[in-house]
């Protein structure tokens, strides 16, 4: 069987809609069912997403979740389980105002940077300048603690997480990282900076792993596999793009995927990576925690990636994804 990683970057509410339309896309035209990737690497959202899935989440569920459709009795059977109910807890679109001026999160990460600024990335920067946050990380972890009750899932599921201290990334579930629960694990990856509060793991505050790459995909530049496939909710694709507030950013974490996938292939391993076309941008809007845009952010998202896979410049790689 061909040995395929999955790579789901960060992204917030938005990001997990986009993820939800990309793999609902993937699964109806090449049947691959995204739980059967040999490693699954989540950056924040998309921790959430690959946790979900290496729970047995169908990936057509996901989809429906988002769009407010009908689950299976699978899907129906793990949001009892993790209590869910109807809908998940709501997160705060916003972070709460603060009421007093407060210190950086980590003021030791300033003095190592000081001391060797090359080995501190800017987004470790931003995030150890930022005061902690304040929303309870909890809300993230507590419908995750009962699908994972008997420990780490047995494909592999890499979570990625920045250690506040000094700025270093952390991957949980990978040989050799701190040991936590996945639940914990994926509320540190998604303790956005100055929203969520640092998730304290052995000792350790973490904070979101897209402080230090959106989606991680580098992680995967020497595993052997057959096909990478990257959603990257915070890039952009390039094509008949409006001018936005959000788009250097948005360019930046496209030339950083980019990078990371030339890696990648330079090892002999095709990349597939879907990103925000044009038409995705109109409805993902400009705050990731909206959750107003769920729903039509999963169905752009399933579209754009429909048109993308009926290029004959990907049949190739979605032979690759038929057979596994």
């Amino acid at each position: 069987m061909p040995r395929v990683g999955l790579v789901l970057g960060a992204g917030g509410v938005v990001g997990h809609a986009f993820h939800a339309g990309v793999l609902a896309a993937l699964h109806e035209t090449t049947g691959w069912d995204p739980d059967h990737a040999e490693v699954v690497v989540g950056t924040s959202a998309g921790s959430v997403v690959g946790a979900l899935l290496r729970a047995g989440f169908p990936s057509a569920d996901l989809f429906a979740r988002a769009t407010g459709a009908p689950v299976s009795a699978t899907a129906a059977r793990l949001v009892a389980d993790a209590g869910f109910g109807a809908a998940p807890p709501p997160l705060p679109s916003r972070p709460p105002r603060l009421e007093r001026r407060r210190a950086p999160a980590s003021p030791e990460m300033f003095l190592r940077a000081a001391r060797a600024p090359h080995r501190v990335r800017p987004g470790a920067l931003l995030a150890a300048a930022m005061p902690a946050g304040e929303v309870p990380s909890e809300l993230v972890a507590a419908g995750l603690r009962p699908l994972f009750a008997a420990g780490w899932p047995a494909r592999p599921l890499w979570i990625c997480a920045l250690r506040l201290r000094d700025g270093r990334r952390v991957v949980f579930g990978r040989e050799g990282a701190p040991e936590a629960d996945v639940a914990d694990a994926v509320a540190a990856s998604c303790a956005i900076p100055g929203f969520f509060e640092p998730v304290p793991i052995d000792g350790e505050r973490y904070v979101d792993g897209g402080a230090h790459s959106l989606t991680n995909a580098g992680l995967l530049a020497r595993r052997d596999l057959d096909l990478v496939v990257v959603s990257s909710p915070m890039s952009v694709t390039g094509r008949g793009l409006r001018a936005s507030i959000d788009m250097p950013a948005r360019r930046l974490a496209r030339a950083a995927l980019g990078q990371a996938a030339s890696r990648i292939r330079r090892q002999g391993t095709p990349v597939l990576a879907f990103q925000p076309t044009a038409a995705d941008l109109d409805l993902m809007g400009l705050n990731a925690m909206d959750p107003e845009r769920r729903g039509p952010v999963a169905l752009q998202a399933r579209e754009s990636t429909r048109r993308r896979l009926e290029r004959s410049d990907v049949a190739d790689r979605l032979a690759v994804l038929a057979a596994s």
